[in-house]
């Protein structure tokens, strides 16, 4: 009766989760689907407890309100602008779980002979992704929160270095096979954990939302090693998911870019000195004012939001100002780019926290079309997203990735604090056109500014 308990806990679990992840799909089902996923998992854990190995509650009591009342307290005290880094470290954290519990079920299983070799390969394999995605994911959310520089990372040799450690990773994880052991996983771990540092130092900020979605599959990965490892399938079946899904969005990510995952792990894309203003090229300044007449005489306006959204926190401020052009009967969009910011959907995060309809969030496919007939675009903090140097400059690594094609608007205006590069590193070909306007200062004063100016017109 316990058994069936919680195998049938576990099939309704899995469902949920199946379902969860279809409703993040779209903005619109993302808090239900987060929801159920997050019931899903309660379930599975409260099943988990009543197994008969469990056999110290207290201790698992004691963890649970532990880690909750610290996972609640992170989440209560982060801010939007640290969203990603907080991703990062929540993909790292799971890795190391993954790693973590296959340690503890080699020193109990090891000395009392257990010896199946896919026992012994699936425990390895669970300790070598787990701790490679902790240090990763580690060194991923210090160069999101500046403590590293943004910038790749590559020693002399570096991805030889890295081949290297994958090898002798994989090699510690094969040893057991031939002789089981203790010393081998104690040696994976520290190899793991190296193998994680040296696979994300060389990835600069422009690759970060990819490098983020693949550190998420990674640690999906090694969760369904470790159900492997304790034969429990609700763990199998939400890792592969994780693992999948994660793997799905990277893919896309890496398509977004019009590059391959090997590219973005390998190639250090935002190694280069940081673009000046050229000599001889004249750039056009205007003011809020300026830009709130443009507005109210437009009769389509499209708001571009990138990272320099976030740090500005300037997404209650554009909110304010759709409500204000709406209200003069002004068609305003979001036009939504997949690697803006610095972690998948960190702009529909930032929108949808400011309340922002979803039915005005257009993803880049849709509204590319729709910009030759927009009067006004305004471009908030965004960069590498809107350069046009990715359609015209074969020798930019910008090249072939899709673009908002701002450019082809009658009107941009780019709000940015100076002519400062994206994290690509390269000089942004859009300021110079004959058709762009910038204002420069803080994203959200200027927002408030043009919003006022709007208003009292």
């Amino acid at each position: 009766m316990r058994e069936t308990f919680i195998q049938a806990a576990y099939l309704v679990a899995s469902a949920l989760f199946i379902v969860a992840i279809k409703l993040l799909n779209s903005p619109r089902t993302a808090r239900l689907g987060n929801g159920l996923g997050a019931l899903g998992m309660l379930l599975g854990a409260v099943a988990t407890l009543f197994y008969r190995e469990v056999v110290r509650y207290e201790w698992v009591l004691l963890g649970a309100g532990v880690g909750g009342a610290l996972g609640a307290w992170m989440a209560l005290r982060v801010q939007m602008t640290a969203m990603p880094q907080m991703v990062a470290l929540l993909n790292g954290f799971g890795g190391g779980a993954s790693a973590l519990v296959g340690l503890v079920e080699v020193l109990r299983k090891i000395p009392e002979g257990e010896d199946s070799a896919l026992w012994l390969l699936t425990v390895g394999l669970s300790i070598l992704i787990g701790a490679a995605t902790l240090s990763g994911s580690l060194i991923a959310a210090g160069k999101l929160h500046e403590v590293l520089t943004g910038r790749p990372i590559v020693l002399p040799g570096h991805h030889y270095q890295t081949a290297l450690w994958l090898i002798v990773s994989l090699g510690f994880v094969l040893w057991p096979l031939m002789n089981p052991a203790i010393l081998p996983y104690g040696l994976l771990v520290a190899s793991a954990t190296i193998l994680g540092i040296w696979m994300v130092l060389p990835v600069g900020g422009a690759d970060m939302p990819v490098i983020v979605s693949f550190l998420n599959s990674l640690s999906g990965l090694a969760a369904a090693a470790t159900g492997f490892v304790l034969q429990n399938y609700l763990l199998i079946i939400a890792g592969t998911l994780v693992g999948a899904s994660g793997f799905i969005l990277t893919t896309i990510m890496s398509k977004a870019m019009n590059r391959s995952l090997w590219s973005v792990l390998f190639e250090a894309v935002g190694g280069q000195e940081g673009a000046t203003l050229a000599e001889g090229r004249t750039i056009r300044q205007t003011t809020a004012e300026d830009v709130a007449l443009m507005l109210s005489y437009a009769r389509s306006v499209v708001i571009v939001p990138g990272y320099g959204m976030a740090v500005s926190q300037a997404q209650h401020a554009a909110k304010k100002l759709v409500d204000a052009l709406q209200q003069k009967h002004i068609e305003t969009r979001f036009a939504i780019h997949p690697v803006a910011g610095r972690m998948p959907g960190h702009m529909n995060v930032l929108l949808a926290e400011a309340d922002v309809p979803y039915d005005l969030l257009w993803e880049m496919e849709r509204i590319n079309p729709d910009f030759p007939q927009a009067d006004v675009v305004l471009v908030v903090g965004a960069n590498d997203v809107v350069n046009p140097a990715a359609r015209t400059d074969r020798s930019s690594p910008l090249y072939g990735m899709p673009i908002l094609e701002v450019d082809k608007a009658r009107t941009v205006v780019v709000l940015k604090r100076s002519m400062n590069p994206g994290f690509a590193g390269v000089e942004n070909e859009l300021f110079y056109k004959p058709n762009t306007y910038m204002l420069f200062g803080d994203a959200k004063r200027s927002l408030e500014a043009i919003t006022q100016s709007v208003s009292e017109g």
